[in-house]
């Protein structure tokens, strides 16, 4: 596919996801999967246990040009657990007309766990792009979630020099704010410059954890000091919230971290041990 929008002939997708999982009889079923226009998942997987239901977003059109706006909702029903990711990364092409959108809005309800581990957003050189993730988590809801975000294409010599981001995630607890970050990316701004931001580095990556505590954030610092770590990573503790910064230049290296802090936390947060999606092997 082009990476430019030919504003005269484009027709923009209006594409819809929505989805339920439901926990009956000890599974978590995939109770609703409804979609319109090309925004899909095809079956749930049960790679580790009926009890965890692995599904993978397929978006068939394989990137999004100008005035593309894509919606998916995701709600995670009462003790149901869901583990949701993307065969691939999701790409932003250029633009010269309006912005393309993605919203998600991801629910969990009491006792439910959800695992958001999607693959890398690359922005291709002067798109336009609107990001919005919202995680509505219940009292005793848990959460571990990653975004990735790649500015222009280093491969391909292509540094994103023009264009706009709009970026908005937020996770919130019973109407509480536990982590609000939003952001505007404009080519040649400073923020990509100056040490006070991303310091010339093209990915920027966060990973999220509910249900953490003191040990896990120890635990994480000491993994972090036998590893070679090809890129910049930090790591806090708000409350019970575990918040892990990765800023590099290219998503597998943020995604080889993310997946050992992932491995390493699992156990104390979901009570299972890490399995790693065959998608991320293909």
């Amino acid at each position: 596919m082009p990476n430019t929008a030919d504003n005269s002939h484009h027709k923009t997708w209006q594409a819809s996801l929505e989805l339920i999982f439901s926990a009956k009889n000890n599974k978590t079923i995939l109770s609703k999967n409804l979609h319109n226009g090309p925004l899909l998942v095809q079956k749930p997987f049960y790679p580790e246990t009926k009890e965890i239901c692995h599904v993978y977003l397929l978006h068939p059109p394989g990137g999004v040009v100008y005035g593309d706006q894509l919606t998916i909702n995701a709600s995670i029903e009462t003790s149901a657990h869901a583990l949701i990711t993307t065969p691939a990364a999701g790409k932003f092409y250029r633009s010269t007309g309006a912005f393309a959108s993605l919203t998600q809005t991801l629910k969990v309800k009491e006792s439910a766990s959800l695992e958001w581990l999607p693959q890398e957003t690359l922005l291709f050189n002067a798109s336009k792009v609107q990001l919005k993730t919202l995680i509505q988590l219940s009292a005793h809801a848990r959460f571990i979630g990653w975004e990735m975000l790649c500015l222009g294409r280093k491969a391909s010599t292509e540094p994103y020099i023009a264009g706009e981001c709009q970026q908005h995630f937020e996770l919130w607890r019973e109407n509480k704010p536990l982590f609000i970050e939003h952001c505007q990316i404009k080519g040649q701004s400073s923020m990509l410059k100056e040490k006070w931001g991303m310091d010339h580095w093209p990915l920027s990556a966060t990973m999220i954890a509910t249900h953490c505590q003191e040990k896990q954030l120890k635990e994480v610092q000491d993994l972090f000091t036998t590893m070679t770590i090809k890129g910049h990573f930090s790591v806090t503790l708000k409350e019970d919230v575990l918040i892990c910064r990765f800023l590099g230049e290219q998503a597998e290296h943020a995604r080889a971290c993310f997946i050992e802090v992932w491995k390493l936390i699992r156990p104390a947060i979901m009570n299972y041990t890490a399995h790693i999606p065959r998608i991320w092997n293909t």
